[in-house]
């Protein structure tokens, strides 16, 4: 349904395409958010972007590219 957003307009929309792209774009939201507070809630978590801003910030970071050659 997401395809609707880039070839669409709300006005050539049914209703029930409307209501299905609100009622999607809600859900995932709410989802994003729930992931959010649970990661948010770890201190496991909170620590590793602790640490990896530390090595960003030092310049302990690798490219994409050299990752995936290994």
């Amino acid at each position: 349904m997401k395809w609707l957003f880039m070839v669409t307009k709300v006005k050539d929309l049914t209703v029930e395409e409307l209501r299905s792209i609100v009622s999607d774009t809600v859900r995932e939201t709410v989802e994003e958010l729930a992931e959010d507070i649970l990661a948010l809630s770890s201190d496991e978590y909170l620590l590793s972007i602790e640490e990896a801003r530390r090595d960003y910030k030092e310049g302990r970071t690798k490219y994409l590219e050299e990752i995936s050659e290994a």
